[in-house]
């Protein structure tokens, strides 16, 4: 059997519960900034532009823990730290590994989202 070419990641998937659009953009759009982008209409949820790659967030009628997160690499976590904390969003600062600095923190629906700067 040949080798499957992955080219790149193309996106991520989290979830948010039925009927919290509304939060969800406050959250992702107005708070962290990140860029909307158009879906199909048949696909509930809400997609995002994240770099190269897309963040998805899906509608689940039952949300339940998970250990699943996305994690993005940002230029400064010190700039971060100090927005997420302008914005009352507690944060976790992460084990290091080889070649990063990283933290975390949770959305409103307790989706972690980890960020890692690449050290100089």
């Amino acid at each position: 059997m040949s080798s499957i070419n992955i080219k790149r990641l193309h996106h991520v998937q989290i979830c948010i519960p039925v009927g919290f659009e509304a939060e969800a953009r406050r959250f992702y759009t107005d708070m962290l900034g990140l860029q909307e982008i158009e879906k199909p209409r048949q696909i509930p949820g809400i997609w995002y532009r994240v770099g190269e790659s897309e963040l998805h967030l899906g509608i689940e009628p039952e949300m339940y823990p998970t250990k699943r997160f996305p994690s993005f690499e940002v230029e400064s976590l010190d700039a971060v730290r100090k927005h997420l904390a302008a914005n009352n969003i507690t944060i976790k600062e992460e084990s290091p590994i080889p070649g990063f600095q990283r933290m975390s923190f949770l959305d409103p629906w307790k989706n972690k989202l980890e960020l890692l700067q690449r050290n100089a």
